[in-house]
């Protein structure tokens, strides 16, 4: 984890939380999570029985040009819907915070780097119901929460695990054969980025932009 916005609010959540495994969900005080509370979301379990967004804050809303209030996590990846949907449940029920590496696409060809953090939350002193999180680019581009992102692609999930003091130790999740979602090879965002670059290459439209 390298970004500031998921690092603040890791250590948000595991300062509300204490000694308990999962912090309750009124316990998160938005005006102190400050400048990053734009870039943070809260994910449950709709009527339909899909994890979907119950709050997403505006540079989210920006990043993919349209309010995700009520929109399945699920639909905002391009491969592995089913398996992000069981990663997202996972965390519920072994209330375990993740940390996610993915790349966001543009239809325009545009990609970046992001990373995501997803944070376990109760609603009482029963099991976890609720995920916290926050999405933040690795790279500031000037054509972020301008030109929409389409899907986003995922590239790594890790485990965080509390370590002595404040560090925090990443460790790669493992996953068998039954999880070929984190088993490809290469990634399945460098398997999009040489499929982006076909279909711009065949269709004459440059597959990047370049900002000096």
């Amino acid at each position: 984890m390298r970004l500031k916005t998921t690092i603040d609010l890791f250590e948000y959540w595991t300062r509300i939380r204490g000694k308990d495994v999962a912090p309750l969900r009124s316990q998160v005080e938005p005006m102190h999570l400050g400048q990053i509370l734009s870039s943070v979301f809260l994910l449950e379990t709709g009527d339909s029985g899909r994890i979907a967004f119950r709050l997403a804050g505006t540079r989210i809303c920006d990043l993919f040009g349209r309010d995700l209030r009520g929109v399945p996590f699920s639909e905002l990846w391009a491969h592995g819907k089913d398996d992000i949907e069981q990663v997202a449940a996972g965390l519920m029920s072994n209330a375990m915070p993740e940390l996610l590496n993915a790349t966001g696409f543009t239809a325009a060809g545009h990609c970046a780097s992001f990373e995501i953090v997803l944070l376990p939350l109760r609603s009482d002193e029963r099991e976890c119901d609720k995920l916290l999180g926050a999405i933040a680019p690795a790279v500031a581009s000037s054509w972020l929460e301008v030109v929409p992102l389409q899907f986003l692609a995922l590239d790594r999930i890790r485990s965080l695990h509390e370590g002595l003091g404040s560090d925090v130790e990443l460790k790669d999740a493992e996953f068998g054969d039954e999880h070929p979602l984190y088993e490809r090879t290469p990634s399945i965002a460098d398997t999009m980025r040489r499929v982006m670059s076909n279909l711009f290459a065949e269709s004459g439209v440059p597959g990047s932009v370049r900002h000096n």
